[in-house]
């Protein structure tokens, strides 16, 4: 039994680039937290960001929802650009809540991962990479038809393994996969972004278990 790419976040649409490259080459898939579908970027987090992949001069697009206001009265700026709001991404608060926001208990989260986290983001220039890395993230959504032909014509069989409390890949993400794939084993976990930081023990079952048995 062997493991060699898992599908998570950022990591997702380099494995399906892959994938719809080198289909001969895919056993199967193991996706924690990966977007492949338009649905899963319908939500306030995403709208700026959408924007500055129009502009990335925009000022103030997307940032009027109830999830950015709070980043704008943070910041006691009523008007910012979306360069401006998306380096709030970068900052240790940001951070902090990518690991906490929607866990069942904050107080099991090892505060290790934000902290050893943080000092990576600040190295000097990094935040002109991390912005690069949001507008290029743009160059996805036009590839999901792509993807999600490839899992219609090759069903491999996929393991989904999504925290359903995620504010950045919700689980309305997640769902599509089940239109497309035959062969699917589905979990949604009552926790947060990071799944494995509260969930890692039945993730790996689950892992082993798919891997074991799948079809």
């Amino acid at each position: 039994m062997s493991c060699k790419h898992y599908l998570m976040d950022y990591g997702a649409p380099i494995g399906f680039r892959i994938a719809t490259k080198y289909p001969e080459r895919i056993e199967s898939l193991i996706i924690q937290n990966g977007n492949a579908y338009d649905e899963g970027l319908d939500n306030n987090f995403w709208e700026p960001i959408k924007a500055y992949w129009k502009d990335r001069e925009a000022v103030n697009q997307g940032l009027d929802n109830d999830w950015w206001k709070n980043v704008k009265t943070a910041y006691k700026r009523p008007n910012m650009t979306n360069d401006e709001a998306l380096r709030f991404l970068l900052t240790l608060g940001a951070t902090k809540w990518q690991y906490t926001n929607g866990v069942r208990n904050v107080e099991d989260i090892n505060p290790d991962t934000w902290n050893h986290v943080q000092p990576l983001l600040d190295r000097e220039g990094n935040n002109a990479i991390q912005l690069q890395l949001f507008y290029s993230y743009g160059t996805n959504p036009p590839l999901y038809p792509q993807w999600q032909e490839y899992f219609r014509k090759h069903q491999p069989p996929t393991l989904i393994l999504w925290g359903k409390n995620d504010e950045i890949f919700p689980a309305a993400g997640a769902h599509p996969y089940k239109r497309d794939l035959k062969n699917i084993d589905f979990h949604l976990l009552d926790t947060g972004h990071f799944a494995l930081e509260e969930d890692s023990e039945s993730i790996a079952e689950h892992i082993n278990y798919f891997l074991k048995y799948k079809k």
